[in-house]
Order: C-alpha cells, then sequence, then structure tokens
C-alpha cells in the first residue's frame, strides 16, 4: 500500500512527498503497494477535509423556447370615428399615455353634419317646447280642444328625442355636445403604450371601416410568455404548475409564473401545442416579441450529490476519493449526471448515500 505523507511549506502551500529518508526511505519506496488505488495518511497530515455523499431531491426540466407577447384583452386598436383630414397626431411609438388623452385630432365633414343635425334639433326642441306651452295656456282655458294639445305634447316629446339622438350621436363621436368646436379630439381609450402609429398629418382618416387604425395602444402592465411544446413532452404539463421564464435580454432576472393555459389545438406540421404563462411587467421591461425560454418541471427523482471539488477528472473518466477507513482512501470511479444550482454533481453510480469522500485536498492524492 503507498503510503502518503502532507505537509506544509514556509509559504504556506501543501506538498506531497513519500514518507521515509535514508535506507528505510528508500525500501519504502521501492516497495511493491498492495494496490495502486490505495492511499493511507499519517496522523495529524492536513489539506485534505472529507464530508459524505448526501441524497436530495433533483427536479428533471422542460425548456421550451417562447416570445413575449402582449394580452390580448389589454390591446386596443383605436381608430378615427369619422372620415376625415389629419390635422396633428400627438403621439409616437413607445410613448406612454394615459386614458382620455388626445392622440390625434381632425377636421371632418360627417363631424359638421352631426353638429349641424344637433343644432337644427336643438332649434326644433325650443320651438315645440314654447308651442306646448302655449297649447296647455289655452286648453286650460277652454280655448283649443285636448286633442290639440296632445298633438303639441307629442311634437314636443318627438323633437326632445330627436334632439337626444343628435346629442348621443356627438357624444358618440367624441365630441363635446356642450361645446362648438369644429374639430374632433381622437382620445386614447385607456392607458398603456404606443406600439404602432399608423397615421400621420395630412392624412386623409376613414372612418371605422379602415382596416388601419391610427395607433394601437398596449397595456404592458402584465404580459405572456407563449412557447410552443412538443405532444411528446405534454404529459409532464398541468395547467397551475409553476414555471420559471427567463428572457434573453435579462439572462440573470428569471421571471416566475404559473402554467395559465395549455392550447386545445395540435399544429400538425411541427406537432405543438401553445403553452401560456402570466407575467407581472413592473416598469414594463418585457417588450412584445422578446425572446424567452420557459422552464417547468417535468419530474422530481432522488439522486446522489457530490461538491464540484471532490470531482478529479482524467479524459472522459471521473472519480472521487473514498474514505474506507481514518487515514485511508481508495479511488473510486463514478458516473456523473448533470451540474446543480448548487455547484454539486449529480452522481448516477459509483457512491451511496452516507460514503465519505474527500471534498477538499483531491487534487493532493491524484497518483502520479
Amino acid at each position: 500500500m503507498r503510503r502518503l505523507v502532507l505537509f506544509g511549506c514556509v509559504t504556506g502551500s501543501v506538498v506531497l512527498a513519500a514518507a521515509g529518508c535514508g535506507a528505510d526511505g528508500a525500501k519504502s519506496a521501492t516497495a511493491r503497494p498492495a494496490s495502486p488505488d490505495d492511499f493511507v495518511l499519517p496522523e495529524g497530515a492536513r489539506g485534505i477535509a472529507t464530508a459524505p455523499a448526501r441524497r436530495t431531491e433533483l427536479a428533471d426540466y422542460l425548456d421550451i423556447a417562447a416570445r413575449i407577447q402582449p394580452d390580448p384583452t389589454r390591446v386596443v386598436r383605436v381608430y378615427a370615428p369619422v372620415s376625415g383630414r389629419l390635422l396633428s397626431v400627438e403621439v409616437r411609438p413607445a410613448d406612454y399615455v394615459q386614458q382620455g388623452q388626445v392622440l390625434a385630432t381632425l377636421a371632418s365633414a360627417d363631424l359638421a353634419q352631426a353638429w349641424a343635425a344637433y343644432r337644427q334639433a336643438q332649434a326644433d326642441a325650443q320651438v315645440k317646447q314654447q308651442a306646448l306651452e302655449r297649447s296647455r295656456a289655452l286648453y286650460e282655458h277652454h280655448v283649443i280642444a285636448l286633442r290639440d294639445y296632445q298633438q303639441a305634447q307629442a311634437d314636443a316629446l318627438s323633437v326632445a328625442a330627436t334632439l337626444a339622438s343628435a346629442r348621443a350621436r356627438l357624444e358618440l363621436l367624441g365630441a363635446d355636445a356642450d361645446s362648438s368646436a369644429e374639430r374632433l379630439s381622437v382620445r386614447a381609450p385607456r392607458s398603456g403604450v404606443i406600439t404602432d402609429l399608423g397615421a400621420a398629418p395630412g392624412e386623409f382618416a376613414k372612418s371605422l371601416d379602415n382596416s388601419n387604425p391610427l395607433c394601437t395602444i398596449a397595456d404592458l402592465s402584465s404580459v405572456w410568455a407563449v412557447g410552443d411544446v412538443y405532444e411528446k413532452d405534454l404529459a409532464s404539463l398541468r395547467v397551475g404548475d409553476s414555471a420559471e421564464v427567463t428572457v434573453s435580454a435579462y439572462p440573470a432576472e428569471p421571471r416566475h409564473g404559473r402554467i395559465t393555459a395549455i392550447g386545445s389545438a395540435l399544429d400538425t406540421t411541427t406537432r405543438t401545442l401553445k403553452v401560456r404563462v402570466v407575467l407581472v411587467n413592473p416598469g414594463t421591461r418585457l417588450k412584445p416579441d422578446m425572446f424567452a425560454v420557459i422552464r417547468a418541471v417535468r419530474a422530481v427523482r432522488s439522486s446522489v450529490v457530490v461538491p464540484e471539488a471532490a470531482v478529479l477528472r482524467e479524459g472522459p473518466s471521473a472519480y472521487v476519493y473514498l474514505q474506507t477507513s481514518p487515514g485511508h482512501f481508495a479511488r473510486r470511479a463514478v458516473t456523473l449526471g448533470r451540474d446543480t444550482e448548487r455547484h454539486e454533481l449529480e452522481v448516477i453510480s459509483g457512491l451511496a448515500p452516507g460514503d465519505t469522500i474527500v471534498v477538499e485536498g483531491a487534487e493532493l492524492l491524484r497518483a502520479t
């Protein structure tokens, strides 16, 4: 059996040397060891630390390529309610707007017609109301018949309904019925970020039948990470499972959420289904179409792990030093699995839980 001594020099470094000196040392150096992989340390040797291999639960992860998308229920495409010429556009892409903020102003013949109909209805309502008051006075003095008074009431009600309709149309167009402004201000229906702008001053904007909106507003305070999972991996996912999402822009900032939906329609070309994770987005740092990875737990298994410093490698092989008895160590080949997040290595075979191994200074025992 090869006997080794560890001792420190003045500088404090550890040196490995054969024990013995003189003639006795020469005999020891030339003696045939019982096993080339066994080592014995003398009492008091320094530089070696041991610890037992431990068993822990390791998770197998499923990584799904994904993209960041806005929540469709929080995206609004803003159209001009009437046709007209754009006089100004007050926003730019990436601007944050508040609900009710003016996005654009336009001059419109449709708006002018709506104002004309409203003013005409106001005038008619005033005339009919005066006629009703006169008919009431005449009827009370028995000057006109009840039929004439009822007709005046019906006329007043009809005109009032026309006035209410004209006022509602102005309000639907976004015009203030109590103002006489001839220009229409298009306002933001909700708060959010301008993700797309499809208009410029001087252009002629069509009404709601136009396929191109003036702009698109997205509320990015909450976004989706949407990925494609292969059908062979579908059995390991469940709605409600926790998931970790890492975007390429911020690799050191994983975000946590839950799987909120798994698609019900399979893409027959790629054999995948959509998986969705909802993420809160403070500061709107996550932008639409950013690349991301959804990591979900596929399964959990019990494994033996050892510190990275305990493992020595020679080409494709890996081994550790197992303590067989106090001061006695044997080289043990191991088969490694994957790295863990705690700077440990999974040992698939070669060790059992509780085996005492060298965790510091293993390189000092390396055979020469």
